[in-house]
């Protein structure tokens, strides 16, 4: 039996890991060049105007330590390539005056982009944000301007996220735009964090390979959305939820079950957990590589404005749909049969189990449940920001604080414990630097651990 799932499990990470990655390394060095073959690495993208067309005969240059080592100019489709002589970090310019009238970079100084890494065997994609000539905007997120093969040249995703918009003015116009903002990072932080805690709450198993699966769900749904398939969006994250069930199915049917039933401490499996994560998150960055992607679709949008705050459609979309997921999630542990009977195994597992509720079943939907919404959270999450190896490790701490601060093995806590790091996270750059937004997400923890040592919804129990 666990041979068979020891093979399934390695079927479906061939599957989900090295067909894409294949995908990727072929379609991101061909899909942007010219009829001629190229022979080298070199830069390439598609340049798109604020609707989405193809913007033709742009000329873009390419420069290192201030020579210029290539041009080239937009072909029908939009798209260009310069060829460079080597691997290295490279300048690109877009002439802007070889745009049409009435278009511009969204960016100021969004005309260059000064440092796109350039490595050995692959081409870099970069992307230049163009708006119409009549929009304003003082400050926009970086991450929708520039993404490169590798981490150099592209930007932060935590500075995405604490970016706030310029619609309102003075300090309660940035503090309001700061809540959306925060509201937003909160959501999509209590998407993934919910099958964490409900992991934690049936199992006693401190994940810490559920960020690989908030990567996978964002690289699933990359694969589908672009490429041969160029799904739409939507139903390439719909694909991508059901990749993230089933590789926690295979997880907990492969991996954890066994080892329970050989006993194995909760300690053990913590450090366990730890291997799997630094396996899959390494396979990921050999695989698909360390560049930064973004989902081609709804990647610029002209934002829209209430009153003192903006918000792009996508971003608004995004927060309205996590709330309806967690909304939708409260609703199937509080009025199901499965739901409640997970809020049993949690309570007291050895009193459901005589009571003949099948543990091993509900756990196992657990995990299809946890990973469904990791991948779902990736997706929201990549589309924010953007698609990179490490992106599910990056927000793990703030899942874990998340938990935490609302009461382990509470799923209704970990979503409002999720909010208040996302709030705290985002309107702390009012004050501080935006590098300092998780540091104090968790100094709040820290604070209300020490008044509420259980969280906010969790259930004080005698020591000892």
């Amino acid at each position: 039996m666990r041979t068979r799932f020891a093979v399934a499990f390695a079927a479906l990470l061939f599957t989900l890991l090295v067909a894409p990655a294949a995908w990727a390394s072929t379609t991101l060095t061909t899909a942007s060049t010219s009829a001629e073959e190229p022979t080298g690495v070199g830069i390439t993208g598609t340049l798109r105007g604020p609707d989405r067309e193809p913007v033709k005969g742009a000329t873009l240059t390419a420069s290192a330590d201030g020579s210029e080592v290539g041009t080239a100019t937009t072909d029908a489709e939009g798209e260009w390539r310069i060829e460079v002589p080597e691997p290295g970090t490279y300048s690109v310019a877009l002439d802007v005056d070889t745009l049409p009238k009435g278009m511009k970079t969204r960016d100021k100084g969004g005309e260059e982009l000064p440092e796109v890494e350039v490595r050995s065997g692959r081409d870099s994609t970069v992307i230049f944000a163009l708006i119409a000539n009549d929009e304003q905007q003082e400050a926009a997120t970086p991450t929708t301007s520039a993404t490169s093969s590798g981490d150099e040249g592209a930007s932060d995703p935590q500075a995405d996220s604490g970016s706030a918009g310029t619609s309102g003015s003075g300090f309660t116009g940035r503090f309001l735009q700061l809540v959306v903002e925060g509201v937003k990072y909160g959501t999509i932080i209590a998407i993934t964090s919910v099958g964490l805690s409900l992991v934690f709450g049936t199992t006693g198993l401190i994940n810490f390979a559920h960020g690989e699966l908030v990567t996978l769900g964002a690289i699933a749904a990359f694969f589908f959305s672009a490429g041969a398939f160029n799904l739409p969006l939507a139903l390439a994250a719909v694909l991508a939820i059901l990749i993230g069930g089933a590789a926690g199915a295979v997880l907990e049917r492969g991996l954890w079950r066994p080892l329970r039933l050989r006993g194995t401490g909760l300690i053990q499996m913590f450090i366990i957990s730890i291997g799997v994560s630094l396996f899959l998150r390494h396979l990921l960055l050999v695989l698909y590589g360390g560049r930064r992607q973004q989902y081609d679709q709804y990647a610029l949008q002209k934002e829209i404005d209430f009153g003192p705050v903006s918000i792009t459609p996508r971003d608004l979309t995004v927060t309205v749909i996590a709330i309806l997921v967690i909304i939708g999630v409260g609703l199937m542990l509080q009025r199901t049969r499965i739901g409640k009977a997970m809020r049993a195994v949690s309570d007291n597992r050895d009193l459901a189990e005589s009571s003949g509720i099948d543990v091993n079943r509900v756990i196992l939907f657990v995990w299809i449940l946890g990973g469904g919404l990791a991948a779902l959270g990736g997706v929201f999450y990549g589309l924010t920001t953007a698609v990179y190896w490490d992106m599910g490790f990056n927000l793990l701490l703030l899942m874990f604080a998340g938990v935490i601060l609302g009461g382990l093995g509470s799923a209704f806590g970990a979503v409002v414990g999720s909010l208040v790091v996302g709030l705290v996270a985002q309107l702390s750059t009012l004050w501080f630097p935006t590098e300092l937004q998780n540091a104090w997400a968790l100094l709040a923890l820290i604070i209300v651990l020490l008044v509420r040592p259980q969280g906010i919804l969790g259930r004080a129990e005698r020591v000892g």
